[in-house]
């Protein structure tokens, strides 16, 4: 049998076995040495599957995920998410719709500290739910807000999703994290926006709340969003300005969410035991997936299916955002059934070198990959985020969720467009960095 055609068999496995529910890293490592014996023999392959693991795990790059998580742990396990969505709530909650808008904004902050989607969409679920129900807002909107939001945890830095990306095709992790800045306020713009459509064409659901407060008691609830500010622009400001390193920004915004958090007294033992704890699960989690990820683009390699697909790709005679097009078509259908790590780490190896072979920026992709899999998190049958925000509002159908929540990923595909078309919001900051 021909590398090639083991390779091919490799990739249909992979996918039977995320479809099957075996963890992701577990199903790449299996299949990535069960493929490298095929081809290469199984000294080769038991020295690989031995190595590769200790040569990843103690890559310095790496460090900066646990890090950044711990970071998010921190402030996610003090409840200062709730003070968050006050702060949010009273400047903008008396508007109609004013409710579900808070909610996308008090996702965007919580996004600029936690880099997780999932984390994100809990949070702000059990947050923002209870307080939309008190007002009458009907579950189709509140949930679908929820949801929608807390894809802003995957794009706006720190993202843990574009940190991998950034590891997987070597592209600059600092310019990644930066890039998804102007994408992400794009994406609020338009959310915002769906919304105030949506309450235009049926306003029953979003009764307004009647309730304003004072210029005074706006004032005074922006202390509430200090800490998110120190921290986010300590880290993220500094990977910018250049004075840290992505590992160095993690670090040091780890170390200022324990002082906020401790000098606020918004966390005590426990919670900080929970914190550290989630911080090793989570990063456990992810470095299994990525030693898997390695040992699976090993196989890739050797299996010359990389290298076939972007030499046929390169001569067929498309116009490359014809490619492109069906590229992200691809990856859009695969985010209905599969989760989006799976997708970024069994889909990478393939389309990385065909991307930048057409002439399109790394980092570009990499915002333009990351939104194509946020819209896969909120499509059915899989939906991540939908079961998610399920989880917390277990008396609303799922169905009503995924019939909210179809605005909003409309909005995301024309988020998608405008970046393709106008590049420049992505890589406008990453850019300067360069100079």
């Amino acid at each position: 049998m021909s590398p090639e055609m083991i390779g091919i068999l490799g990739i249909i496995l992979l996918i039977v076995l995320f479809l099957l529910k075996i963890p992701v890293g577990i199903s790449l490592l299996l299949v990535g040495m069960v493929g490298t014996g095929l081809i290469r023999g199984w000294d080769i392959a038991i020295l690989q599957s031995g190595r590769t693991p200790f040569d990843t795990a103690s890559s310095y790059t790496l460090s900066v995920i646990p890090l950044f998580i711990l970071m998010g742990m921190f402030l996610s396990y003090s409840g200062i998410g709730s003070n968050l969505y006050k702060a949010v709530d009273s400047w903008m909650g008396h508007l109609r719709g004013g409710l579900a808008m808070a909610t996308i904004g008090t996702a965007a902050i919580f996004s600029s500290i936690s880099g997780s989607l999932n984390a994100t969409t809990v949070t702000v679920s059990k947050i923002a739910l209870p307080e939309m129900d008190k007002y009458k807002y009907k579950p189709q909107l509140s949930t679908a807000c929820v949801a929608a939001g807390g894809t802003l945890g995957a794009l706006i830095p720190p993202s843990v999703i574009l940190v991998l990306y950034g590891i997987m095709t070597r592209e600059p992790i600092g310019q990644l994290l930066i890039a998804g800045i102007f994408p992400g306020i794009v994406q609020i713009i338009l959310f915002l926006i769906t919304i105030l459509l949506i309450i235009k064409g049926n306003p029953t659901l979003a009764p307004q709340k009647f309730e304003k407060a004072s210029l005074r008691e706006k004032l005074v609830t922006l202390k509430n969003i200090w800490p998110f500010l120190v921290v986010f622009l300590t880290s993220i400001g500094g990977i910018y300005l250049g004075v840290f390193t992505p590992t160095e920004a993690a670090g040091v915004g780890a170390f200022i969410a324990l002082v906020v958090t401790l000098l606020t007294r918004t966390i005590d033992l426990k919670r900080l035991k929970q914190s550290f704890h989630e911080s090793v699960r989570l990063t456990a989690y992810l470095f299994i997936i990525i030693i898997g990820a390695t040992i699976f683009s090993q196989f890739l390699t050797v299996s010359r299916i990389p290298v076939k697909i972007t030499s046929f790709v390169g001569n067929l005679d498309l116009n490359e955002y014809v490619i492109l097009t069906l590229i992200l078509l691809a990856l859009f259908i695969l985010g209905c059934f599969v989760e989006g790590l799976s997708i970024l780490v069994l889909t990478l190896p393939i389309i990385y070198p065909i991307v930048t072979e057409l002439g399109f920026n790394g980092v570009w992709f990499g915002v333009i990959m990351v939104m194509i899999i946020n819209i896969g998190s909120l499509t059915p049958p899989l939906g991540i985020s939908v079961y998610d925000v399920k989880g917390v509002a277990k008396d609303v159908p799922i169905q009503i969720i995924f019939r909210g929540i179809t605005p909003f990923v409309i909005a995301m595909i024309a988020c998608v467009a405008v970046l393709v078309i106008f590049p420049q919001i992505v890589t406008f900051l990453p850019d300067l960095m360069k100079k």
